[in-house]
């Protein structure tokens, strides 16, 4: 499950620099950023579905709170 996890945020890191890029090179005429960063937040929104899922199903649990329950 760890590798799941850790493959969908290295493609949300990825999403971000190739947004970057895509700003740096198209100069704003052309619409690959955007899709770019729609990918990212569509990706993130499906990571944190997956971690609540996750949690919800046992498979990890949170750190406990350091100010008590």
């Amino acid at each position: 499950m760890k590798i799941i996890v850790l493959a969908i945020l290295a493609g949300i890191v990825f999403a971000l620099f190739s947004a970057m890029r895509y700003m740096v090179t198209d100069k704003g005429k052309s619409t690959r950023t955007v899709k770019a960063l729609s990918l990212r937040v569509g990706a993130s929104v499906v990571l944190f579905g997956i971690l609540m899922v996750l949690v919800k199903l046992g498979y990890i649990q949170p750190n406990p709170s350091p100010y008590g329950p």
